[in-house]
């Protein structure tokens, strides 16, 4: 399941930081933080899709704690 998110972050290197901590979760199998788009991508298998996504958003609040990712 691939998925894009809107995502509020800060600077391009915060992004860059988010991006490289969500690709290091197990059961990711991309991700992309677009600064200039304010976008946050997840792809990763169905079946752990959910989990996956959570660990995702608390790896990118303990980069930039003041991101924002809308899932709702």
């Amino acid at each position: 399941m691939k998925k894009t998110y809107k995502c509020e972050v800060d600077c391009a290197n915060c992004a860059a930081k988010m991006e490289e901590a969500v690709k290091k979760i197990d059961g990711v199998l991309n991700a992309r933080v677009n600064f200039m788009n304010q976008k946050f991508m997840l792809e990763a298998a169905d079946d752990v899709y959910e989990k996956v996504l959570d660990e995702a958003i608390k790896a990118c609040k303990k980069v930039e704690p003041d991101c924002e990712i809308e899932t709702a």
